[in-house]
């Protein structure tokens, strides 16, 4: 059985990752654009990234949304994916196709 400290690996990931610094909260944001640009402002002030600004913060949100899992809310998990829009405007790349 794993332990607590075994359990909240990723919560640590998230806090105290090697690529970013990200703001206190920052998932927890209402405004899809507010997490966006926090994450964009994270990705290009790191100096410890491996990736480009656009994929670490992108990577970041997509590790966020895919831990949470099933634990998100319609609502939250809309409004995070929303940012991932947000944050694909803001470094201006192609908008993602649907399907």
């Amino acid at each position: 059985m794993p332990t607590n400290k075994q359990k909240r690996w990723s919560q640590r990931v998230t806090q105290e990752s090697n690529a970013l610094d990200l703001e206190q909260g920052v998932f927890s944001k209402d405004d899809p654009r507010s997490i966006a640009r926090s994450l964009k402002r994270s990705a290009n002030r790191s100096k410890r990234r491996k990736a480009d600004p656009f994929r670490s913060a992108m990577s970041m949100l997509t590790f966020y949304i895919n831990r949470a899992g099933k634990t998100l809310t319609k609502s939250r998990r809309k409004r995070l994916e929303a940012a991932k829009k947000e944050l694909r405007d803001l470094y201006g790349k192609p908008k993602q196709k649907p399907g």
